[in-house]
Parts: C-alpha cells; sequence; structure tokens
C-alpha cells in the first residue's frame, strides 16, 4: 500500500510540475501575444487611439490609456506593476472591472461590450488582462462579458463621482 501511495503523490507532483510549466509556457505567450496584439490592434483600428507613447507614459506600471469614441479605458493587470497599478487607479476611475476563472484564476481576453441605457454601443474590446478601467459619463449601461463561449452581463450605474464596479466570474478554464 505504501508503494502504491508513493506512486499516487509522484505522479501528482510530476502533473503539478507539469501543470506549472504549461502555466508559465501559456502566461509567456499570453504576455508576449497581447503586446504584439496589442500593437497590431493599435496600428489597425481606426476607431482606437492609443493617448500616449509605446514608452507607457502612464507611468508606475499603469498600461496605456485608449480611446474608442468618447470612451477611455485601459486593462491588464497580468504582471504586478501592472496590476498593483490598475488597483491603484480605481479610485480615479468611473468603472472598474475585474474577470476571474476557476479557484479565483486571473482571466485575460475576455471580450468586453458595454451598452448604454438605450443598448447603443459605447465600447467593444478585448480585456489584456483580469483588470479594466473605464471612464464614462455618468448613467446607467449593461456591460457583457465574453471568456470562451460564455457570455455574463451586469447591469451598472455609473454615478457622478464613478467608482462603480463590476466582477465578472467564469467556473470554467
Amino acid at each position: 500500500m505504501t508503494r502504491t501511495t508513493n506512486a499516487a503523490t509522484f505522479h501528482a507532483t510530476s502533473n503539478q510540475q507539469r501543470f506549472k510549466k504549461v502555466s508559465i509556457a501559456l502566461l509567456t505567450a499570453a504576455m508576449t501575444f497581447g503586446v504584439a496584439g496589442g500593437a497590431f490592434a493599435q496600428a489597425s483600428s481606426a476607431e482606437t487611439s492609443d493617448m500616449s507613447s509605446a514608452g507607457n507614459t502612464n507611468g508606475g506600471g499603469l498600461p496605456q490609456v485608449q480611446t474608442q469614441g468618447n470612451v477611455s479605458y485601459t486593462s491588464g493587470g497580468v504582471g504586478l506593476d501592472e496590476s498593483h497599478a490598475l488597483i491603484r487607479e480605481q479610485a480615479h476611475w468611473p468603472l472598474s472591472l475585474r474577470f476571474t476563472g476557476p479557484t479565483a484564476d486571473y482571466l485575460a481576453d475576455v471580450h468586453v461590450r458595454i451598452a448604454d441605457e438605450k443598448n447603443a454601443e459605447v465600447l467593444k474590446t478585448d480585456a489584456m488582462g483580469p483588470y479594466m478601467l473605464v471612464k464614462l459619463p455618468p448613467g446607467h449601461y449593461t456591460v457583457y462579458a465574453k471568456y470562451k463561449d460564455s457570455e455574463k452581463k451586469q447591469a451598472v450605474t455609473v454615478a457622478g463621482n464613478g467608482r462603480a464596479k463590476a466582477a465578472f466570474h467564469w467556473t470554467t478554464q
């Protein structure tokens, strides 16, 4: 029985090590694609404009602020500098969004669409990390967040002083 337990423990440990290696490889690929994909999206989108240079002039690790129509937004939080900067800046943005998966894993590549109370789309973009900050005028909005094939929605009210929050959680990875 000890042999079986030891073999099972070895197998579980081996699987955990493989999972960690695959997770690191996927995170590295996502970060690489995020940087390249973000540059491509900025270069190829006529409606989205970047409000800072490639040198990230926002400072303090905050991802670059972009605009789409009259809405400014930033997203990211894959690295510690970015996540700390985004959390710190939440108080200065009217709406903050957070995307998590099973066991509170942070998610990226979430398709985000925000519609106003007349169902007119005011923002459509992909989150580059688990946090997204959005500057919207006061009003009632519906936030649609789609991860893989699962879409969730939440109604949010942005008051004059801002600071509305919405958290989206998926149970599948």
